[in-house]
């Protein structure tokens, strides 16, 4: 046991601060669609294919200044997001007029907080350390959940420390740390597997990032240049016959030269925000390649499309925001006081001890 707590409270001074900067951002970021103050940010989400299909055609009519992806408004957020090579973008409303640009992260603070929470500003190599704090975040709620099982007895609910002294802070630590624990795990495990897929392997199985990849790849076709201007109008017919009452959600060009148009679709069962369901059409012809639906998708990748939607509260509708809420603040609060009290807390000051003089009775 002493090992056990002598690495769980090396790795959290150590991690700690990470752990803060995702538990706040992430908080955030949850309630994301509510704080964006843009014009007709608040707008319906029209559903009708034909509107989305004139918006598409304006959005991407100039060869030259098109975006190479688009990101349709939904029923919580009414604006379309547009994304460039130079990873500048703007904001469009559902007819395509431009609402707001932007040339980098830094200007829009919602897209500032996703890529700090995603790749703390720095990349793949941010990714990867957030995924190496997902882990830790598991041995934490593991091993803090055996510490705690010896001072059960002694359980107290406090959402503050009774006292910021280290031993009030160690009992607020341990004890909130077990109310939060299965959410905690919940956030810890789903954030993890979107970066280090093998760690799907541990509840889906061992073949299950293999079947994964599998069904997202997308499919292998004859190279072709992509046309001036698609016939955005049939390629959105065709998706809405293919799959009738199905959502468009994104809509991207062709990322390496040669490669399909790529249309991503949201249907009435599934979970994830942009849906998993996913058309691919020729560059040059707009014929449709493949459709894929993810209803029918492998067990295992249908489970794994639920991770994220269960990691980012988007699924369950307000209450379930709300509770992760409570767990993204937890995450800070025990981050925080973790570091606080490992790096920085002061050693008690020595007590002042009175000489005794006796004196002789005479």
């Amino acid at each position: 046991m002493r090992t056990l707590d002598w690495l769980h409270r090396w790795t959290g001074g150590l991690i700690g601060l990470v752990l803060v900067v995702l538990g706040l951002s992430g908080t955030v970021l949850v309630h994301r669609d509510a704080w964006i103050m843009l014009p007709h940010a608040g707008d319906a989400q029209v559903a009708d294919n034909a509107a989305v299909a004139g918006a598409l055609e304006q959005i991407m009519a100039d060869p030259a200044s098109r975006p190479t992806s688009v990101l349709f408004a939904s029923d919580s957020f009414g604006l379309n997001r547009l994304s460039f090579a130079d990873k500048s973008g703007a904001y469009t409303d559902q007819n395509g007029a431009v609402v707001a640009t932007w040339q980098s992260l830094w200007e829009r603070p919602e897209l500032f907080l996703f890529d700090l929470h995603h790749h703390l500003l720095a990349g793949d190599t941010g990714e990867i350390v957030i995924g190496i704090a997902g882990l830790c975040g598991l041995f934490f709620v593991i091993s803090g959940t055996i510490l705690w099982w010896r001072t059960r007895r002694t359980f107290r609910f406090r959402l503050l420390p009774s006292r910021l002294t280290r031993s009030a802070i160690v009992w607020h630590h341990r004890d909130l740390g077990i109310i939060m624990a299965p959410l905690l795990l919940l956030t810890m495990f789903t954030g993890t597997t979107m970066i280090f897929r093998p760690v799907t392997a541990l509840v889906l199985g061992p073949s299950a990032p293999a079947t994964i990849e599998a069904a997202i790849k997308a499919p292998d076709i004859a190279p072709a240049p992509l046309a001036e201007r698609p016939d955005w109008r049939r390629i959105v017919r065709t998706a809405q016959h293919s799959l009738p009452g199905a959502e468009i959600r994104i809509v991207s060009l062709p990322k390496a030269p040669g490669g399909p148009i790529t249309m991503r679709m949201k249907q009435p069962a599934e979970w994830l925000p942009n849906g998993r369901t996913t058309l691919w059409f020729a560059p040059d012809t707009g014929r449709l390649i493949e459709a894929r639906n993810a209803l029918t998708m492998p067990a295992a990748a249908q489970w794994f499309n639920m991770f994220y939607p269960l990691h980012a509260a988007k699924v369950g509708g307000l209450p379930y925001r709300m509770l992760m809420t409570l767990v993204g603040l937890a995450l800070t609060l025990l981050g925080s006081l973790t570091v606080w009290t490992f790096w920085f807390r002061r050693k008690p000051a020595a007590r002042k001890t009175t000489k005794v003089v006796q004196i002789p009775a005479e």
